[in-house]
Parts: structure tokens; sequence; C-alpha cells
């Protein structure tokens, strides 16, 4: 069956306070009900080793390059990037939580962007431009919290940097892109918030338990 996997990209890990974890945990459940069957998979980036493009990732990329022996320590950065990279692509469905910071996505999210974008691996160059090589029917669902309100057609719609980066970063590799705002935290009671949010994600989940299941069943009726 196909796999989901949950990319916590929240810094309070496991914070139960936290409303895009709050509405991750009931998109799961949600999930969970319509496809007990189908395996989840999780990520925590604040926890787990998540590389960054630094002065040791170019050191190895050029050592690669002239077939250059690495050291330990990038020995053990290719490989987790690699690591991180195979577990992306061994998803079909991501559902991804996180804050919205300063206008954009956490630090830690642009990481691992930089570890799952690959040339070869998730995108390719052409002579007519580069293209996506993951097109094979996969989605994502970004559960985003936020103190301002971003869909107002104003000044903080046009600087909702977070947004536009991830769907233009997941149209370009092929995956099909979808949010759910859980906005206006500053000025709006908490459970008016969640049970927008609420309603939003067990829609999405929904839609991606019933894609699992109706893959799984045609590859089980040849």
């Amino acid at each position: 069956m196909e796999k989901l996997l949950v990319i916590n990209a929240h810094p309070k890990v496991e914070d139960a306070s936290s409303v895009s974890l709050t509405v991750l945990r009931h998109f799961l459940e949600a999930y969970r009900n319509l496809n007990p069957e189908g395996p989840i998979e999780q990520i925590d980036l604040y926890s787990e080793d998540v590389p960054c493009i630094d002065r040791l990732f170019f050191s190895a990329q050029e050592k690669m390059q002239k077939n250059e022996r690495l050291t330990e320590e990038e020995q053990r950065l290719t490989s987790r990037m690699s690591d991180i990279l195979r577990q992306f692509k061994s998803a079909k469905r991501y559902v991804i939580a996180m804050p919205l910071h300063n206008f954009n996505i956490p630090s830690k999210l642009k990481d691992y962007m930089d570890n799952i974008l690959i040339a070869k691996e998730t995108f390719a160059y052409t002579d007519k431009g580069s293209i996506g090589l993951l097109t094979d029917g996969r989605n994502v669902v970004v559960i985003q919290a936020s103190d301002g309100i971003y869909t107002n057609q104003d000044w903080y719609t046009e600087v909702e940097y977070s947004h536009r980066y991830l769907k233009s970063m997941f149209n370009f590799m092929g995956v099909d892109y979808q949010i759910i705002r859980a906005q206006g935290n500053h000025s709006l009671k908490r459970e008016e918030v969640l049970a927008k949010a609420f309603q939003e994600a067990e829609s999405a989940a929904a839609s991606l338990a019933h894609q699992g299941m109706q893959v799984s069943n045609q590859a089980g009726s040849k």
C-alpha cells in the first residue's frame, strides 16, 4: 500500500499547545480511520539530523565530482542526505505541519527541501528546461498555522512567501499541492481557528486516503 510520510516542521516537536500540530493530529486520526492499513512514517525535522547546505556539503560535492576520497564526516553527511531522499521518494502521500516564521517556512524545512530537490532524482535538466520527475500521482498537504490572516488579498497575502515557495517547489517536482491554513490565531478564538482547520483536514485526509486505497485496489486486481 502507498505510504504517507509525515513531515513535522515544528521546532517544539511534540508541543500539545501547537495549533499546527493539533491540526496534524486531527488529520492523522481521520486518515487512520479511513485507511487503517495504510503505512505511515514520520520525520521530525527539529529532532532528527537534517543536513544543511554548508561548507561541509560543498566540500563533499567537489570531492565526489573529482572522485576523491571523502572524510568520515563527509561520508556521514552524504549518507544521511541519501537516506532522507530515499525516505521521501518511498512515499506517495505527504503531510507537512509547520508554523509560519516571519512570512516564510521554518529554517529546518528549508534544509529538508534542499535534501529532496536533487537533480536526476526529483527533477531533471533538459534542453527545454527543468522538468519534475515525480509525476506518478503524488500529493502533499501543508498544514500551516499563523497569527495573521493571509488570504485577504492585502499586503500580508503578498509577503506570505512560504506558500508560494512550497507550492512552486512541489509542483516543480510533479507533486500535487494543497494547503490548510489555521490562521488568525492572534485575533480569532482558538476554537474558531481549529474548527475551520479541522474541517479542511478531514476533507484532505479523506482525499488522500481514498486515493491511496484506490491505487492499492487497482494493484491488487491485476
